[in-house]
């Protein structure tokens, strides 16, 4: 399973792809929000979910997909199907992630949030690449691939807050992929909330706006 490194880098898609940053300048942030798009998305309008959050002091920081789309297929298709953009994204939040640390940011202080393909890149992300971080907020995705095993992901998200919600009829994430990434996400230590919402669609909501403010206000208090 590939796992981005700083020692060897992966090549792909999205290595060249802008990241727009806002919010609080990074030397006075200290807390950071990495905002994932979905497809047919951009990092501009990603940033438009930091209007709704009533955080100060974070920095946000929103990458670019190549072709506005982090990988090609469904996210349920097997994993080999989706690369080399899949692994190029998740490269992205990796070198992110980096980025936000030698700017004085730790991991536990990181919150990854994304929306629909989006929400998947960045649920997969954590799975693979386990460690205490600020927080998960995933709305309307989950981990990615056409199954999915504890088994394939090792190491402890040490109680890392996790979100996750969904539309019970969402036409793209299937209420059961949900259910399994929460699972597979507790089982690596994480404090997982997850809401399914009857009838809703394929967007989000307010109170999934509460519950990721939950995350953040943790976060930024701590």
């Amino acid at each position: 399973m590939f796992r981005a490194s700083i020692e060897n880098p992966f090549s792909g898609p999205h290595q060249n792809e802008k990241t727009i940053y806002s919010g609080e300048n990074h030397s006075k942030a200290t807390a950071a929000m990495i905002l994932i798009h979905g497809r047919g998305a951009t990092a501009e309008s990603i940033l438009m979910l930091a209007d709704e959050f009533n955080g100060d002091n974070i920095l946000y920081a929103a990458p670019q997909a190549a072709g506005f789309q982090w990988y090609p297929y469904s996210f349920l298709a097997p994993t080999e199907r989706n690369e080399p953009g899949l692994s190029s994204g998740l490269q992205v939040i990796f070198d992110t992630i980096a980025d936000l640390e030698t700017k004085g940011i730790p991991k536990n202080k990181v919150i990854i949030a994304g929306f629909s393909q989006g929400a998947c890149l960045a649920s997969e992300f954590i799975a693979r690449h386990p460690a205490r971080y600020g927080g998960l907020i995933a709305f309307s995705g989950g981990l990615i691939g056409d199954e999915v095993s504890a088994a394939s992901y090792q190491g402890s998200l040490s109680g890392t807050p996790c979100f996750l919600g969904c539309s019970n009829i969402d036409p793209h994430i299937p209420m059961e992929r949900v259910h399994e990434s929460e699972n597979i996400l507790r089982g690596m230590g994480a404090d997982v909330m997850a809401k399914i919402y009857k009838g809703m669609g394929h967007t989000v909501n307010q109170d999934e706006i509460e519950e990721a403010q939950k995350i953040i206000k943790s976060v930024i208090s701590d």
